[in-house]
């Protein structure tokens, strides 16, 4: 157990609420701050969707901008985890613990 995971797995969550904050310190209303907030959890098809019900006026801006942060977390992702994690941890390879048939996986997918 790594206290230092429980940042991977609460940016999502941070991210929203920070990202929701700062829309609402410059001014937007707040159902405009929650479709801008939901960028911060780096989920463009939920910021589309969550967009056309709160703020559709701003879909166009808030897709292009969700997808173009969704794009850059290969780039963002690697010095993360690097810093999140030790070498060692890095290099463990996962096995699977046994072969899956195709029925299972035609209905299980």
């Amino acid at each position: 157990a790594r206290p230092s995971s429980l940042l991977l797995g609460a940016a999502a969550q941070l991210g929203i609420f920070f990202t929701f904050v700062g829309a609402k310190i410059l001014g937007f209303t707040n159902k405009e701050a929650a479709s801008i907030g939901i960028i911060g959890g780096a989920d463009g098809p939920t910021a589309i969707f969550v967009t056309t019900r709160l703020a559709p006026h701003l879909l166009g801006s808030i897709a292009v901008a969700a997808y173009c942060y969704m794009a850059l977390v290969p780039v963002i992702q690697p010095p993360i985890m690097k810093v999140l994690t030790t070498e060692k941890e890095r290099q463990i390879v996962m096995e699977s613990p046994r072969k899956v048939s195709k029925t299972e996986k035609i209905l299980f997918p």
